[in-house]
Order: structure tokens, then sequence, then C-alpha cells
């Protein structure tokens, strides 16, 4: 694996309380793991399924090899606390196709595979849901887009079904125009999510990755895909650089020195 190459000046820190967190990239398998095992911890626990449960508590899949890993680590525990695996064009080259594509038609953006990244499986700890370690992921995240020489972010936002699907419902329908893709961006689930189990009235709570990715000018590309094995819906969502909200790229994409 490769670092992030940010010296420890340059490092992107923020403060909890009795907390200094750091950002960085994977360079061991060990890190690795302790990766996975956050994963593991968040994804049992948040969707309760038995069949994700190992006798390693680790969560890994055929991807993990292939992508890389950033990680959020508070310094004065060494804890690893925070996670978000990117893909590249050219990790999703040798893997054949981008994880996205298991639940998404995404032929429809052949133009950008190759100035893309995709990030997933993100998760924090839950003792370090303050937002902080979400602003110091994306952080990483596009100082890991500008070293790969990528304009597109896409990935998938989770909505837990766990309510009979009211959320995700309601969720697509509030989606104004300027939420959404323009057509030439549209991918097509696999296996859609049925919309019909709409509440009238119902106010859904929205998650906090689909937040971001919405607070930061990101797209949602269509009706979602039903990810039966985790009971969600996910909504696949594209954020070009060039349409990053300023107030965020004023904090992540830090003007370069001269």
């Amino acid at each position: 694996m490769r670092s992030l190459s940010v010296s420890s000046e340059e490092q992107l820190t923020a403060q909890l309380p009795r907390a200094a967190l750091v950002v960085s990239l994977a360079t061991r398998q060990e890190e690795i793991r302790e990766v996975q095992r956050l994963r593991y911890r968040v994804f049992t626990e948040t969707f309760q399924l038995s069949e994700l449960e190992n006798p390693e508590a680790l969560n890994t899949d055929e991807f993990d090899d292939y992508c890389d890993h950033l990680l959020v680590r508070d310094a004065s525990t060494s804890a690893v606390v925070g996670t978000y695996r990117l893909m590249g064009p050219a990790a999703a080259q040798r893997m054949g196709h981008y994880y996205s594509e298991r639940e998404f038609d995404l032929s429809g953006l052949a133009s950008l595979r190759a100035r893309t990244v995709e990030a997933g499986h993100a998760c924090v700890h839950p003792e370090y849901r303050s937002g902080s370690v979400i602003m110091m992921l994306w952080s990483g995240l596009a100082k890991y887009m500008e070293r790969e020489g990528c304009d597109h972010l896409m990935g998938c936002a989770s909505v837990s079904l766990s309510d009979g699907g009211h959320d995700a419902a309601a969720l697509y329908r509030g989606f104004t125009a300027q939420n959404l893709a323009p057509a030439d961006y549209r991918v097509t689930p696999h296996l859609p999510f049925p919309l019909d189990t709409f509440e009238p009235g119902h106010v859904p709570r929205v998650p906090p990755l689909l937040k971001g990715y919405l607070r930061s000018g990101g797209w949602v590309c269509g009706a979602p895909a039903w990810d039966k094995e985790f009971n969600v819906a996910d909504f696949f969502m594209l954020l070009p650089l060039s349409k990053l909200d300023s107030r965020y790229a004023r904090h992540y994409l830090k003007p370069k020195q001269s």
C-alpha cells in the first residue's frame, strides 16, 4: 500500500475531547486488519446480521487486496476510529470492476472511469461520531484524489430498511432537481428497491454519509438499489470536484503552494 505522502507538518488533524486525530493510508497488513476489525464491529452492530459474524471478527471481501484503505487514528490511544475504502481507476481495471457495479449498471459513466475514485465501506467508531472523524476522512479523500489525478468521486450512501423502507422512499421523493444528476449521468440498479412503501407525511432521517454528499454538492444518480444482504437501500452518488460546494472546497482542497 502507498502512503498519502503528507509530512508531519502537513498532516490533517482535528481535536476531539482528549483526542488528536490523524488521517493516513494503511501501509502495512496489520493496519488493514485494524480497519477490518473496525468494519466488523460497526457493521455487525449497525446491521445486526448474524451472517456477518465470524470467529476472526474481521469484515473482509475480495476488494480489500485491490483497494487503498484510508484510516483515522486517535493518536492518544493509537486506535483506528474511522475508515474509508478507496478504489482508483487503475485498481478497478486490475479488479475488473468497481464495487458499485455489483449493484448498479454504470455503463453511462464510461467516459468518467479514468478520472473517478470510488469510496465505500465508510464507518466510524461509535464513540467518535461527533463529525470530526468524517471531516478527517473527507480531507484525506480529497488529498488522495489529487494524488491520483481524479476529479470525480463516486460511491453508495446506504439507508436502513429497518423501518420498512419509509425513510428510503421519502428521501427519494424529497430530492430536488438540484440533488439529481443530469440524465447523462444516471445509473440503473440491478435490483431496484420498491419505492411504493412511501408513507405520506413521513419525515425521513438523513444518514450522515448521504447528508455529507448532498451538502458537498453531490448528485443522486437515480433510484436506489436494494441490498438484501445488509437490509439497506443504496443510493448511488456522484460528486464532480468542480461542483464541490465552495465552503467544502476551501476546507478539503487547500491551494497549492507556488
